[in-house]
């Protein structure tokens, strides 16, 4: 099943993925509608999705190209459709514009409310809380923010398409805190009332956004920390202020309230300016790897092991998008380049042609750095370290580190390739003194130390016989989806307690 789901998830981009998973919502919304299941007719529906869209993507593209930036269509479309669910739908002239300039305000937002190129919050939260702060103010026929998505209609597809998002982009256990404290919240509210702790539930699930607000809007790259534990603090705060009522003034404990107060939190704790990197080369590692060079402006700080998106506009891209993620191959330094990896199979994506036809000089943008893909802090642990294929990238940037710091760890490197030619960073690890088991085309001579396991996949059978004291290890695996799978599944069979992992889905 998880084989199944990765395969699934990986074969579109996270933003190509949402904007799907918000246009089959939206069209489950339209047949409920004119079957009189929902409180808003089709047309209402219809109308308030084409100003949202349009005026949404306008604006966008209006600001980008003042800003002289390449605007992101997909991300301003998924803008629109946020606020399509979230603000109330309407059909009279003065609903509608109130719908129109939520768009706008959305779309300024990513350029006015930034950081050095980063916005700090959900542009679809900064436009429904807006737009509702002046209904509140008294300005009558607009529209405000009643996430009428929260509905029992729609919990199904939603509930599923949050699953898969949040899946997909690894922060499922964020969106599961984040209704679980919401739900803990609310019932504990409704009993001390005296009502049962089924309307309660009932409540959270059927007749609010919660689980809408975990998969879709949470869930924004952009707007969170990097840390999986600063995300899973933030997923509490935002369940909190979500379920606990309050009020200052005209700002009260709604959705979009405690998304944006998350989002500032998030800002302050992560990457708090965009991140420019002028593109200095390539390096051929074999065949079909490459290794590509940039200097950012300002010393990017991260930690080795982490991975970061970058951004190339190209024509005519793929259904893969002009944003991936990629893991940093690179030690940090203070002034320094970053280094990342790539390989270039038969197919390969619009962007990765892009990325390798990039000429010295030109400027590339990061969006964000995070992961968790850390090496333990204390160096006398043993360490058990898989790579297949270019799965080797965090490594090569923890033990470059590791070796730059001079560092003495215990680790045993089991590297699994299909590509012929020169290893990649093999010099790196035979400096670090890493005991390497190698699977793959035979390599001729060795460094000392090292094993050739063979030829063919790597198996559970296969790495306890090259690794026996696997159970002794912290073990890291990273790769494609399926090796990660299996060999996490085999470790954990073999007595392994600790089993980090790192995956390329969608790569």
């Amino acid at each position: 099943m998880k084989q199944w789901l990765d395969r699934v998830t990986g074969a579109v981009t996270m933003y190509r993925m949402i904007l799907l998973s918000l246009i089959g919502i939206g069209v489950i919304a339209l047949a409920l509608s004119f079957f009189g299941q929902l409180s808003y007719g089709p047309l209402a529906l219809i109308a308030s999705a084409l100003v949202a869209l349009a005026f949404t993507y306008g604006s966008n593209w209006l600001f980008a190209t003042i800003a002289r930036v390449e605007p992101h269509a997909e991300s301003s479309l998924i803008t629109a459709l946020l606020l399509f669910f979230v603000l109330g739908p309407k059909l009279d002239a003065l609903g509608l514009a109130s719908i129109a300039l939520a768009g706008v305000i959305a779309s300024a937002s990513k350029y006015l409310l930034a950081a050095r190129g980063r916005h700090i919050f959900n542009p679809a939260a900064v436009g429904a809380f807006v737009i509702t702060i002046i209904t509140f103010a008294g300005v009558e026929g607009f529209t405000f923010a009643n996430w009428w998505v929260g509905t029992p209609y729609l919990l199904l597809p939603v509930a599923v398409a949050s699953f898969l998002i949040l899946y997909r982009t690894q922060r499922l256990t964020m969106g599961v805190v984040l209704v679980v404290v919401a739900a803990a919240s609310v019932v504990l509210r409704y009993v001390l009332g005296g009502s049962p702790a089924g309307d309660a539930l009932s409540y959270v699930f059927l007749s609010s956004p919660t689980v809408f607000l975990a998969g879709f809007m949470l869930s924004e790259p952009l707007t969170l920390p990097p840390r999986r534990w600063q995300q899973l603090v933030e997923a509490v705060i935002v369940g909190l202020i979500l379920t606990v009522p309050f009020s200052f003034g005209l700002v009260t404990s709604t959705p979009q309230v405690a998304l944006l107060v998350g989002n500032l939190l998030a800002f302050f704790a992560g990457q708090r300016r965009g991140i420019r990197l002028t593109y200095l080369g390539k390096t051929q590692l074999n065949d079909t790897t490459w290794e590509l060079a940039f200097q950012p402006s300002r010393r990017v700080r991260f930690f080795p092991g982490q991975y970061m998106e970058l951004t190339i506009p190209h024509r005519k891209a793929d259904f893969r998008g002009k944003r991936r993620y990629f893991s940093i191959s690179s030690a940090p330094t203070d002034d320094g380049p970053i280094t990342f990896a790539l390989t270039m199979p038969t197919k390969s994506s619009s962007f990765k042609h892009a990325l390798l036809e990039l000429e010295p000089g030109a400027l590339v943008h990061g969006t964000s750095v995070g992961g968790d893909f850390a090496l333990p802090r204390d160096t006398s642990e043993p360490l058990l370290l898989v790579a297949g294929g270019i799965g080797i990238t965090p490594f090569a940037s923890q033990l470059a580190h590791a070796t730059d710091r001079g560092e003495k760890r215990d680790v045993t490197l089991v590297y699994a390739t299909s590509a012929t030619g020169p290893l990649p960073y093999r010099e790196l690890l035979e400096r670090s003194g890493a005991h390497v088991v190698l699977y793959g085309p035979d390599p001729g001579t060795l460094p000392a130390g090292w094993v050739y396991g063979g030829e063919g996949r790597v198996t559970g059978e296969r790495l306890a016989q090259s690794v026996p004291d696997a159970a002794a290890r912290r073990a890291f695996v990273s790769g494609p989806p399926a090796l990660v799978n299996d060999l996490r599944r085999a470790l954990r069979s073999q007595g392994a307690r600790r089993v980090h992992s790192d995956y390329f889905s969608g790569y």
